[in-house]
């Protein structure tokens, strides 16, 4: 396999490390991140199913409303 040397920002290596799984190289990384058969909606509706997730994001939206409104309300 023929190879090629980057240079990349300290910041462009440490948001591509950040995304290395444990044990996968650097290559293995860039080729997962950059697949362009990678299906962008495969997670959708994974957690339709789980038990109390529609009661939790509905709390916590209301939680979150209420916080808004009030932060509103001090303007």
């Amino acid at each position: 396999m023929a190879t090629k040397s980057l240079t990349i920002t300290e910041e462009a290596y440490d948001r591509l490390r950040e995304h290395k799984r444990e044990g996968e190289s650097f290559t293995e990384t860039i080729l997962r991140l950059t697949d362009r058969d990678r299906d962008v909606m495969k997670g959708f509706g994974a957690m339709r199913d789980a038990d109390g997730i529609r009661d939790a994001v509905d709390s916590t939206r209301g939680e979150l409303d209420a916080d808004l409104r009030e932060r509103e309300r001090r303007r």
